[in-house]
């Protein structure tokens, strides 16, 4: 085997296995006065870098609550966009609070912990519905139905998620956000 080619298949053997140490998620974004939380299953490579929610550019997530809200919320700084989430009611976590992952992609996920979902209603008193973004963070509704608020499943936010428009998703968020005051 040639050097190159040996580095070749050490790259695609690294690449197909989960990482050494398990990543650790970040931090819930709630506060008492949360009325609606949206879950994500574990942040990609570019949030986790950031140590931003939905830090990837072309995650629609902070375009379609800037569309909902009438608020640029892409361009201001990060704590400011936090702001603006609380004092809008709404709440930002994600279903895992680590796991094993190469890249960004959900189907990537391994040994995944879940984070302490019942802190939810604790901290948020005021707690209306939880809304999984996407189909991954819905594998846990059964969890989160326990937590006694409505439940729901939104399109995923994520690039990945290339079979839903922008106008399709914010459609869908729309109807979430009014129902709970949000919008």
């Amino acid at each position: 085997m040639t050097r190159d080619a040996s580095r070749s298949a050490a790259r695609v053997t690294a690449a197909s296995m989960p990482s050494a140490a398990p990543l650790q998620g970040m931090k819930p974004v709630i506060g008492p006065e949360t009325r609606l939380v949206v879950l994500g299953s574990f942040p990609g490579v570019a949030s986790l870098r950031a140590q931003q929610y939905y830090g990837h550019p072309r995650n629609h997530f902070w375009p379609l609550l800037s569309a909902l809200w009438g608020v640029d919320l892409v361009t201001p700084p990060y704590a400011a966009r936090l702001d603006e989430v609380r004092a809008r009611g709404l709440g930002i976590w994600d279903i895992y609070a680590s796991c094993r992952r190469e890249g960004s992609l959900d189907a990537s996920i391994e040994e995944a912990e879940l984070n302490d979902l019942s802190l939810l209603t604790r901290i948020a008193p005021r707690l209306q519905a939880v809304a999984h973004n996407g189909g991954e963070s819905a594998r846990a509704m059964r969890l989160t139905r326990a937590l006694g608020v409505a439940v729901l499943k939104l399109p995923s936010t994520s690039p990945a998620n290339a079979s839903w428009s922008f106008e399709r998703r914010l459609v869908a968020w729309r109807a979430a956000f009014e129902t709970y005051g949000l919008a």
